[in-house]
């Protein structure tokens, strides 16, 4: 099974291959705070990716700061966090925002174009 996205505690990362550099990308998604990181193989993207979480914690801790979490279910629309983790994963799969998910999803449930 083929998966572009990395997931540990809680986070979720979006995974891509700089063919240039000949490095994985990850780009943990889903928070506003800037969480990258990369590697030459798949475990090395791995520890890296865990190591990035790992020092997001540690430096939210050390400013008493509350570490963001993924999918709050609240975007301007009251949803269920599991709604709202399926249309985040389908953005992301899908190279395109929330919003424009959201509002696809919309379109397609009223069954007409909305025009923008």
């Amino acid at each position: 099974m083929k998966s572009d996205m990395m997931k540990y505690k809680g986070y979720r990362a979006t995974i891509s291959f700089d063919e240039e550099d000949k490095i994985f990308v990850g780009e943990v998604f889903g928070i506003a705070d800037s969480l990258n990181f990369h590697g030459r193989s798949i475990d090395e993207l791995e520890e890296a990716f865990h190591d990035s979480i790992e020092n997001y914690l540690e430096i939210c801790e050390k400013i008493g700061k509350n570490p963001q979490k993924e999918f709050s279910g609240t975007f301007n629309v009251r949803t269920t966090p599991a709604l709202h983790e399926q249309a985040a994963e389908y953005a992301a799969d899908n190279g395109i925002t929330l919003n424009q998910t959201i509002s696809r999803a919309l379109e397609s449930f009223l069954g007409k174009q909305v025009k923008a």
